[in-house]
Parts: C-alpha cells; sequence; structure tokens
C-alpha cells in the first residue's frame, strides 16, 4: 500500500546546501548499508523509510554492495520504493557507489570505466530507477588511471543515468585531482563521503581542507561508530547489535577496554549536559564546518527517534568540544 507522507515532513529538519552546487541535504540522511538486506525484516525496513521520509530525510544512501547478500538492499529499497513511494520520488535524493566487489572476474570491482558503468546499470535495475540523483565512486582505485575513473562518472552524468557525481574512501591529494578532473570535464564533484566519528578524524588531517578550498560537500558515514558511540556496549555486547551479528562490519576485538574507558567518559560528559551519547557524537560531526549532512544507520524508528533529537540541537561551542577532546586526546 503506497505510503501516506506527513504533510509537516519538512517543518523541524534542517536543510544544508552541498557545496558549491543548488543542492540541500538533510543535515541527517539515512543509509542503508545495515539492516536492509536479504537477512533482514522488510517490514521494519519499510517501517524506518516511512519514518524517516515522515521526519524530512529526503536522501537515501545506497551502495551496489550493500545487502547481504551484496545487491540486496538495493533490491529491497526498489520494492520498497515502488510500491510505498513512486508519488515522492521527486522528493527523494538516492545515492548509490560502485568500488568494492561485486561479481567475480576482473572486470567486478574497483574503478574501471568497464566496472563503473555496468554497475550503475546493475543499480538502476535493481531498484527499478531511470537515474540515481547522485552516483560516487566508491573507492579510490590505485591501478586505474584517475581520469578513466573520473570519466566513468561523467559520462554517467551526461547520460543522464545520474544527476551528480561524487566519490567516497579517498585520500586528501586524490580527492583534491579528482575534483580537478571533473571540472575540467564539465562535470562538477558534488560531495566526499568519508568515515568520520570522534574515534574517526582521518578527514582532520588535510581532506577537510581540500573540500572546503574546492567547494565540495561532505557526508559523514559511521558518525557513531557502527553503536560503539552509544550506551550499547557500555555494559558488555547485546546479541542484536552490529558486533553480535555474525555478518556484521563491527568485530567483538574492537571493543577494548580502552574503547569502553573513552566511551564511559564520552556517556559521562554527554549526562553533565543533558543529553545522550549518541546525541553527544552525531551533534559533535553536525557541528563541523565541512560537513554537510551526518549518515545515520538505524535497526529500528525508534532508535531513528532519538537521532533526530540532533537537529534541533544548536552546533556545539568551544567549551565543550575542548571538553570532548580532552577525553580523547
Amino acid at each position: 500500500m503506497e505510503h501516506l507522507a506527513s504533510s509537516d515532513r519538512y517543518n523541524d529538519m534542517k536543510y544544508r546546501k552541498c557545496g558549491q552546487s543548488g543542492l540541500h541535504l538533510p543535515v541527517l540522511s539515512l543509509g542503508l548499508w545495515h539492516n536492509f538486506g536479504g537477512v533482514d525484516n522488510q517490514q521494519n525496513a519499510a517501517k524506518i523509510l516511512h519514518r524517516a521520509f515522515d521526519a524530512g530525510i529526503s536522501h537515501f544512501d545506497l551502495a551496489n554492495n550493500y545487502g547481504p547478500p551484496p545487491g540486496s538492499a538495493e533490491e529491497n529499497f526498489g520494492i520498497i520504493l515502488s510500491r510505498d513511494f513512486k508519488r515522492y520520488r521527486d522528493e527523494m535524493i538516492i545515492s548509490t557507489k560502485a568500488g568494492y566487489l561485486m561479481w567475480p572476474g576482473p572486470y567486478g570491482e574497483w574503478g574501471s570505466r568497464k566496472y563503473i558503468l555496468a554497475s550503475l546499470d546493475q543499480s538502476l535495475k535493481r531498484m527499478g530507477l531511470d537515474y540515481v540523483d547522485i552516483f560516487y565512486s566508491h573507492r579510490y582505485d590505485p591501478e586505474t588511471p584517475l581520469d578513466e575513473t573520473m570519466g566513468a562518472l561523467h559520462h554517467a552524468v551526461q547520460q543522464g543515468k545520474a544527476l551528480y557525481a561524487g566519490i567516497s574512501n579517498y585520500p586528501a591529494e586524490k580527492t583534491e585531482e579528482a575534483v580537478k578532473i571533473l571540472r575540467n570535464l564539465g562535470t562538477n564533484c558534488l560531495i566526499h563521503q568519508e568515515k568520520y566519528s570522534l574515534f574517526q578524524r582521518t578527514a582532520d588531517q588535510g581532506l577537510s581542507k581540500v573540500l572546503m578550498k574546492e567547494g565540495v560537500g561532505c557526508i559523514a558515514f559511521s558518525p557513531l561508530a557502527q553503536g560503539l558511540l552509544t550506551d550499547r556496549y557500555i555494559t558488555g555486547i547485546p546479541t542484536n547489535s552490529r558486533a553480535g551479528k555474525p555478518h556484521g562490519f563491527l568485530r567483538k576485538e574492537q571493543i577494548t577496554p580502552e574503547i569502553i574507558k573513552k566511551v564511559n567518559a564520552l556517556n559521562n560528559l554527554a549526562a553533565d549536559y543533558g543529553i545522550s551519547l549518541a546525541e553527544l557524537a552525531l551533534n559533535w560531526v553536525k557541528s563541523q564546518s565541512f560537513i554537510t549532512s551526518v549518515l545515520v544507520g538505524v535497526s529500528t524508528p525508534e532508535q531513528l527517534d532519538k537521532n533526530l533529537h540532533v537537529c534541533k540541537m544548536t552546533d556545539f561551542g568551544d567549551e565543550i568540544l575542548e571538553k570532548i577532546n580532552s577525553v580523547l586526546l
């Protein structure tokens, strides 16, 4: 049954201009990396999408390999989109990516023109779409000339199969080079997707400056360090958590005593300000000047509701930022 979206869905969400483009993204975007694959409950997945859209989240982030199994997140999203959201397609930003392993043989991953364009065609077919709004090169390929990979993104835009081009997981110097190649071809690089959180701050080592200088937006993924920056792991590893699942990317061995000590200190600091640890972690990312949107992944609509509180929070000032740094550094 088609979903009837809330009439006040844009009232509370905040939107930010993405780089120097005319496109605005919500400060929170929904990632489908987890919880939308073939192993997951599809009724729950649909409820999450309904709640997100009703709250003003207009950006839905996928990739060819999301699942598991790879491709199943796009397939399931396509089913829900066709059934529940067909009338709202023009109110949505749908993104996908190509870069990681999708099929066997030499043409099933990385950054060749052959793989990039074939993968996009497959993604469109799985989702039942004529185009995606943003198409990313999912990772830098050191074995393929950057001209070739960026040329494939440009071609996808020229074909009308993508409205914007983006890159993900590129180091700072290759980001700068990629942006210039695309610009010379006549397609601006809209956005860079980077892993960024209180526990992962590689972007501070040069990438953020490149993005701001070149007018490229940034969307942060894993802002909660896949759940570490919540209260879920303070007393142990829940069986239904990412670290508790055999197919998850967060491994039990990553949750070290040193990490738990920092998590507890941050949790206490958050309590001093009357907020949750997750709210502290998300708002810290949102407060960074180079960040356009924060990508969240959730397992339930209720978990999404908790994350949405951040949209109403003001960006952090110097006092709390200094206290956070004192815990981490």
